[in-house]
């Protein structure tokens, strides 16, 4: 039998946050199978994101560009080549990756047959948890207001700490609470990060508000959806009575916490692979390299140029709106 040799891809990472590890993340891990991926000589293709201190880096690149974000952002097709994206979004080269998908190995979430709900509840001590560092969500910032009312809400983060400091682990953390409160920073369709699996992941019901079609992913009746209350106030009053019956809690818990019990389409890494398989081997001439109008008047920049302006201005805001 013949062994077929690993294919090389000339690949580059480029514009990604602090602390990412450009030689081991989620694409190396999964691509590193049957490709070998060389980052040293020019690159052919550039998998770039744009929250890093060199955000518009990849426009110095002519090669293939591959767009990815976890942040409620789109592609810019004047710029990208590929796109992997929240959005639910048909265009033949954009593939639905939301950002929990990297933060979880959705086959983990697939709950077995029976659930000992009595078990994982007489291990939790806490009401609820709160682990959250941007204070420009009011939305979110009200809720936990609202639902502190009822009970104290413990808050392990930079915001409305009342635990007497950050939590170094915010798993064992949550792993500690029936519910959390895993709001997004925004809402908006396909917009769901690693706010709502984390605390799925240690057996803490999340009371979740950001992405309104996020039952096409995850079992809705498994958590509970501020999308499926008429206001926070109402999802307050759910809360409680999920709190105060024992019963209607250890039923939520034995709910599976992906829709049909199986693991999505968006995070089926088989599916993500043949996207990548479809980059490298279909013949696609860069946007870097094509002519046009928007180009000679230098229009493709614009885009990220509006987005440079907007994370100035997210910054200021953080700043002046961050809790003293």
């Amino acid at each position: 039998m013949i062994a077929h040799m690993p294919v090389t891809v000339r690949l580059r990472f480029v514009g990604f946050w602090d602390g990412f590890d450009p030689r081991d993340n989620f694409f190396t891990r999964l691509l590193g199978p049957r490709y070998v991926i060389d980052q040293e000589a020019p690159p052919d293709y550039v998998l770039y994101t744009t929250v890093g201190s060199r955000r518009k880096e990849f426009l110095e690149y002519d090669c293939t560009r591959i767009f990815f974000t976890g942040e409620n952002v789109g592609p810019d097709w004047l710029n990208c080549d590929w796109a992997l994206t929240f959005r639910h979004d048909p265009h033949p080269r954009h593939l639905r990756l939301p950002l929990w998908v990297l933060y979880a190995d959705a086959a983990t979430l697939v709950k077995p047959p029976v659930v000992d709900a009595g078990r994982i509840l007489a291990a939790k001590d806490r009401f609820c948890g709160f682990v959250v560092s941007n204070p420009l969500c009011r939305t979110r910032n009200d809720f936990f207001h609202r639902l502190s009312r009822y009970r104290r809400v413990d808050s392990g983060g930079r915001l409305f700490n009342n635990v007497g400091g950050r939590v170094a682990d915010k798993r064992a953390f949550l792993a500690g609470c029936r519910f959390t409160i895993a709001f997004e920073n925004e809402s908006s369709p396909g917009y769901t990060t690693e706010k709502v699996v984390e605390p799925m992941l240690v057996d803490s019901i999340p009371i979740y508000w950001g992405d309104p079609l996020v039952g096409r992913d995850f079992d809705t009746t498994s958590f509970l959806s501020a999308h499926d209350s008429p206001s926070l106030d109402d999802l307050v009053e759910r809360v409680v009575a999920v709190d105060r019956d024992p019963l209607l809690l250890e039923r939520l818990l034995r709910r599976p916490w992906l829709r049909g019990n199986r693991v999505p389409r968006c995070a089926d890494p088989a599916g993500i692979l043949g996207f990548f398989e479809r980059i490298f081997t279909e013949p696609v001439a860069p946007v870097a390299r094509r002519g046009g109008i928007a180009r000679v008047l230098r229009l493709h920049r614009v885009p990220a140029a509006l987005e440079s302006i907007g994370h100035r201005l997210r910054r200021r805001a953080r700043k002046r709106y961050a809790p003293r």
